[in-house]
């Protein structure tokens, strides 16, 4: 039975990555400094990953941890990172802008999403950082985004399940909402049932506390996720 749930899955090593895809995942995030939040990955991870894993790999264009209201110099090193991440044929770029105010920069979000095509883009989670979530909805909606990972502005995702059904709802059509952050096998069947979402997003490290260094123990628990997921309608 295919699984009609989308699971993608975070990670910051080709190891990992091909883990990932040995457990089923649908979808690669690739990073850097996932303990920073996800940085954008080296060229020459990038480029390792596009040849050994077959399953789409979205690559994050963030230059820095920290806050996500960027500077023009920072920006412009996201203009480039973007570009290079379509020179290595990654099949989709995630990232986030927040504004001074601590709204969705919508107009340099907007940018990035028109130079990203055909490229989809992801909003990541500065969005849980927005102080009015729905109208974070709405406004990620205008940048033409196709995805919004969010945890519905908790910690994890599981303490904001009727949160993210809302925003799901707000959403409807023109956004996929994604919910990530602390979703394990365990967990993930009521997330299904309580959020409405097709898409989920896992790093597991709460499952897994080093998967660089536990690999098998990775994959089986991606494995374990997508045999949830594939029961969890």
């Amino acid at each position: 039975m295919q699984n009609r749930y989308i699971l993608e899955i975070s990670v910051e090593t080709l190891e990992a990555a091909m883990a990932a895809e040995r457990g089923g995942a649908s979808r690669i995030e690739f990073c850097g400094n996932l303990r920073e939040g996800g940085t954008t990955p080296s060229t020459e991870l990038m480029r390792a990953v596009r040849g050994r894993v077959g399953v789409p790999v979205f690559s994050m264009v963030r230059p820095r941890g920290g806050d996500f209201f960027y500077s023009e110099a920072e920006f412009e090193i996201m203009r480039r990172d973007l570009d290079l991440a379509k020179k290595l044929r990654m099949d989709g770029v995630v990232l986030g802008l927040l504004d001074a105010d601590g709204h969705v920069d919508i107009a340099r979000t907007k940018e990035l999403v028109d130079r990203a095509r055909p490229l989809p883009v992801t909003f990541h989670r500065a969005f849980d950082e927005c102080i009015d979530l729905r109208r974070g909805v709405e406004d990620v909606i205008q940048t033409g985004a196709a995805r919004l990972l969010t945890s519905g502005g908790k910690r994890t995702a599981p303490e904001a399940l009727e949160v993210l059904e809302e925003l799901v709802r707000i959403a409807g059509e023109h956004l996929i909402v994604m919910p990530g952050s602390g979703l394990h096998a365990r967990n993930i069947r009521e997330a299904v049932a309580k959020t409405g979402a097709a898409e989920f997003h896992a790093g597991l490290s709460s499952v897994v506390a080093d998967a660089a260094g536990n690999i098998g123990a990775f994959e089986l628990e991606v494995g374990r996720m997508v045999e949830a997921l594939r029961h969890g309608g």
